[in-house]
């Protein structure tokens, strides 16, 4: 019989209710050096500036090899691997991830592949209740006119076309506060309740993407709870491993992150919260239906078909290593806003700009205006600059274009009097150094001093219709 890889031996439970919780914690080593931190993520391509966490996230060598051990369980014996290895080990890291967001219990927890997995089935679950008459025709879903961008489709695509009225939240960018994103989101909430309407579900990011800026959550799902509307839902994706996650405390009805953004487990692999003494609980559904529909979303999302799951089973594994670091995922947090702080004062200072929102507002990621003379004009810009920094400078980095902004506020501009729509989204991360950000300010500052514009980039009318 093949057997659970031994770092990854868990007690028996088949994970559809109270199982083990996380076996006690291993000897503590000596904080990780910097070198070791280096071999961890020598696999890295040479020579990339890599300041661009937060869209894939990174994985340690010590994770992946963990990884690859499972992978090897599945593949030597694959009936023995479903019938006796699997569940304990997806249990295992649920009950990881449980202790680590403060779940009230590990049924509370569901490994799914991402965040837009997660949003599927809250959304799925709206789309059925408009479906079947429990909502009405025109009652509203709110979100952040920042949401992700496979969330809005998503939205669009389960209750917009089930019938909801969808409204968004006009966000300021630069945002200088919490206080303006409460106070436009208290406005726009007031739209959607325009009427008598019901607002059925709030779609809030707890990060959002891009821009980047952390949103004070927990107040605008307590604004939610006074204003009566039915179901909360947490866009997270960004979130464990970059700012304190406690789900009890946020007290979302759904809350769902990533854990191969910035808790450096392998993709892909997310989880979603949701209360066991929710009366939906029984009625959500993963989108692929397999084998075990009905028997609770933890155990539906626990085996859709055969695939790879060890991505799923190496959480415990990602703890591991986020527990060599000083101070553990909290210390990671603290040192990477620091440095991700000073690195876009670093590049703001050299380019005559300014941070997209205040420190506060920042977790490991901060927006930072680029030189308005760049003329970064439209989404396609932003892309066409993001691929020449990627190509000729080995620079890896979004690029965001600010083409909304709240009305009456006014526009930003650089030292020089330009405007600036274009801004970088910059990461920190343990592997990353100083110089990985010298190598983007020279970039740019290389293409200010030639006169680069943007729309040198742009195709032809040639081009285009061919």
């Amino acid at each position: 019989m093949t057997s659970i890889p031994p770092d990854e031996a868990v007690e028996n439970g088949h994970g559809n209710g109270n199982g083990p919780s996380p076996p006690p914690a291993k000897r503590p080593r000596a904080v990780i050096s910097a070198a070791q931190i280096r071999a961890e993520f020598e696999h890295h391509e040479a020579g990339v500036a890599r300041v661009n966490n937060g869209s894939f996230g990174c994985c340690p060598a010590s994770v992946l090899d963990a990884q690859a051990r499972w992978q090897r369980v599945f593949i030597s014996q694959p009936d023995d691997f479903y019938f006796h290895s699997l569940q304990p080990g997806l249990l295992r890291s649920r009950a990881a991830v449980a202790a680590l967001v403060n779940a009230g219990d590990v049924s509370e927890v569901s490994l799914v592949d991402n965040a837009t997995t997660a949003a599927a089935i809250v959304l799925q679950h709206a789309a059925w209740s408009f479906a079947e008459g429990r909502f009405a025709r025109g009652d509203a879903v709110l979100m952040l006119h920042y949401a992700y961008g496979a969330v809005k489709k998503s939205i669009h695509a389960y209750v917009a076309r089930a019938g909801a009225t969808v409204v968004e939240v006009p966000l300021p960018f630069p945002v200088a506060s919490a206080d303006a994103i409460i106070s436009e989101f208290r406005a726009a909430l007031a739209v959607a309740k325009a009427g008598g309407r019901k607002v059925r579900l709030a779609v809030i990011d707890h990060i959002t993407s891009m821009p980047s800026v952390v949103i004070p959550v927990k107040e605008l799902v307590a604004i939610c709870r006074e204003e009566g509307v039915d179901k909360v839902f947490v866009d997270a994706a960004h979130s464990i491993g970059q700012v304190r996650v406690d789900v009890r405390d946020i007290g979302a009805d759904f809350y769902t992150s990533n854990l191969h953004k910035w808790f450096f487990c392998p993709p892909a692999v997310a989880f979603l919260h949701m209360r066991k003494d929710d009366p939906i609980a029984s009625q959500l559904h993963h989108p692929v239906v397999s084998h075990e529909y009905g028997n609770g979303l933890p155990m539906e999302s626990g085996w859709i078909g055969t695939r790879d799951y060890s991505a799923q089973l190496v959480v415990p594994n990602s703890i591991d290593f986020v527990n060599r670091f000083e101070g553990g995922i909290e210390g990671i947090c603290s040192r990477n806003h620091e440095k991700v702080i000073e690195m876009g004062r670093l590049l703001a200072e050299a380019w005559g700009t300014f941070l997209g929102s205040s420190p506060e507002l920042c977790g490991s990621m901060v927006m930072v205006g680029l030189p308005g003379c760049l003329g970064v004009d439209s989404d396609g810009d932003a892309l066409r600059v993001r691929t020449m920094l990627r190509r000729d400078f080995m620079v890896e980095v979004p690029i965001y274009y600010n083409s909304r902004r709240v009305e009456a506020q006014e526009i930003a501009k650089d030292k020089n009097g330009d405007v600036v729509t274009g801004y970088v989204r910059i990461s920190h991360q343990v592997y990353n150094v100083r110089e990985d950000y010298e190598k983007l300010r020279d970039a740019v500052n290389k293409l200010v001093a030639e006169g680069f514009m943007s729309s040198k980039l742009r195709p032809s009318e040639k081009e285009m219709v061919a």
